[in-house]
């Protein structure tokens, strides 16, 4: 799931520049590309590539318990699997649409998809925590090359009345793989090794390669633009892009460590909160005044994109962090294997495709901030429900939250397309998709970090809480003692040993009900996160319908 998919079940109705490298000759009523082939195989080939990216933002989720256990490693170290994959992608997002231009379409995507497949296998071949973040961080950024550059080669490689059609191919892929994602994760990890979670893009990666290499040309447009810049001598925003990747780099380390290194007391801390601080306040001046920055920050200046921003910071986080908490507490509290942990996702995936179907017909009828805000209401909803776990949840439970959520994030992600260009020149519109972008990654990493903060701080709270009325002198400890020893005696276990086990069971019963009020107070956190894109919603302007759409989104 992303915003790209937006464009392309809105049906962009103008993209990008002209297919200026295809052939005169038809076939089948299409033109052919500037390779001389059908551009429905070059869709294919940048679909399965898109696929393989956005199948690993979710993948890893449901193995995070076997990697945890594999690597000797906790379930708070081991969700960084999860957050520094998106912020290395988001970081890349940054520089992927210069650098495409410059160095020419078809080398970059050549070269992120390479640098994707390799990282994938060395992922899967990972020796230690460490080792697999270093991987992980380099399988994000060759990921983050990939989707802005997805769509600019279907916009070339199709006439303007077929872009559509093509692009629904292209979504198809981004709200197909995060359904996929989790059950194949799951199945991966129960029944071969949670190493298979990567190593599964190797042969895929490599046919991709194989299939661009040889259907994928630049089309005469981009060639232009490219001896363009070179002639112009314009020169990429190296320090723009440094500070913007020290913040975001420097934040995610201090909101993922934080709550184990016990904050500000951590010189760890300490070193990355200022590195977050002065790489922040030295990129504001740098960004506004350079000639050519890696992040136009006026566009956070404007209401109408700004708010597109910040409710797509929301969104990233309920997504990436219900894809990971829900399968956590399924595996943990309930039994659940990671296979199933992963079906119980898979409901509220294929309500999501066809939602983007639904909501991709009828968005032309509505305002943007109508379906925004709406969306966002149901997400939070959706939050609130999950409050109401208890020790005799069912699958369905779970299911249906997640359906709830599948419902109403359609309603976000197709709006935010139409509402977030508002205003926005078409100069600028590569620059606002990948800001986009950068937000739903970040939001979604940030939304894993504040929800594993959440959960560990609330967990030692109602644990000291619940513990406070457990004293051996209270009447009702010792009755439950005395009932439960029994049971263990009646069951063949020693009195002595009996009574050891009767003591360990109390024990787990009181961890297990304090990880229920844990968890319960992160998805108030999350419930909350999105009913703040409510109001957001309500401040954008309205938008003109039936105007141009850049399929640049």
């Amino acid at each position: 799931m992303s915003a790209d998919a937006a464009a392309a079940n809105g049906g962009p109705r103008k993209a990008g520049g002209k297919s200026g490298g295809a052939a005169k000759a038809k076939s089948g009523g299409l033109p052919r590309t500037a390779g001389g082939h059908s551009p429905w195989s070059v869709a294919l080939v940048v679909a399965l590539a898109t696929f393989m990216e956005v199948l690993d933002t979710t993948i890893a989720n449901v193995a995070l318990r076997y990697i945890s256990g594999g690597l000797a490693v906790g379930p708070d170290e081991a969700a960084w699997v999860v957050t520094s994959y998106l912020v290395a992608n988001a970081i890349a997002l940054t520089a992927s649409s210069f650098l495409a231009k410059r160095y020419g379409r078809k080398a970059f995507f050549i070269a992120s998809v390479a640098l994707f497949t390799v990282a994938s296998l060395a992922c899967g071949f990972a020796w230690d925590l460490n080792s697999l973040l270093l991987f992980r961080v380099i399988q994000g950024l060759g990921g983050g090359g990939m989707a802005p550059l997805a769509q600019s080669i279907l916009a070339d490689s199709f006439p303007p009345a077929k872009r559509g059609q093509a692009f629904a191919l292209y979504g198809l892929a981004i709200v197909v793989a995060p359904v996929v994602g989790p059950t194949l994760g799951g199945w991966l990890s129960d029944n071969v090794s949670w190493h298979w979670c990567f190593l599964i893009n190797g042969p895929v990666g490599v046919i991709a390669l194989a299939l661009m290499w040889w259907l994928l040309e630049d089309s005469e447009s981009a060639v232009k633009e490219r001896k363009a810049l070179r002639k112009k001598g314009v020169r990429f925003d190296l320090v723009g892009f440094l500070l913007v990747a020290t913040f975001l780099g420097s934040l995610e380390v201090c909101l993922d460590e934080g709550q184990r290194k016990d904050w500000f007391g951590s010189p760890l801390i300490q070193v990355f909160a200022v590195l977050a601080v002065i790489s922040f306040v030295a990129m504001i001046p740098w960004l506004l005044t350079a000639k050519n920055p890696a992040v136009d920050l006026r566009l956070l200046g404007k209401r109408q994109f700004g708010s597109c921003f910040l409710v797509m910071l929301a969104t990233g986080a309920i997504l990436i962090a219900t894809t990971q908490f829900i399968p956590q507490i399924t595996q943990d509290y309930y039994g659940y294997t990671a296979t199933i942990s992963g079906l119980v996702l898979a409901p509220g995936g294929l309500v999501t495709v066809a939602m983007m179907l639904v909501i991709g017909q009828v968005s032309g009828y509505f305002q943007p901030k109508w379906l925004i805000a709406t969306g966002a209401a149901i997400v939070a909803l959706a939050m609130y429900d999950l409050t109401r776990i208890y020790g005799d949840s069912t699958f369905w439970f779970f299911a249906w939250s997640r359906i709830y959520i599948g419902i109403g994030l359609p309603m976000i992600f197709i709006s935010i397309t139409a509402a977030s260009y508002e205003g926005i020149d078409k100069s600028q519109t590569d620059q606002a998709s990948a800001l986009i972008n950068v937000a739903r990654n970040v939001g979604g990493s940030m939304g894993v970090s504040l929800a594993q903060n959440i959960l560990a701080y609330r967990s030692q709270f109602h644990q000291s809480r619940l513990s406070e009325s457990v004293t051996t002198t209270s009447p009702a400890y010792q009755e439950t003692m005395r009932q439960v020893t029994q049971y263990f005696t009646v069951h063949g276990t020693p009195g002595v040993d009996a009574q050891g086990q009767a003591t360990a069971w109390i024990g787990q019963q009181l961890a297990t009900q304090t990880a229920f009020f844990a968890y319960i107070d992160v998805f108030w956190a999350l419930c909350l996160v999105s009913a703040s894109a409510v109001p957001l919603a309500m401040i954008l302007k309205r938008v003109e319908r039936g105007g141009e759409a850049p399929a640049g989104h």
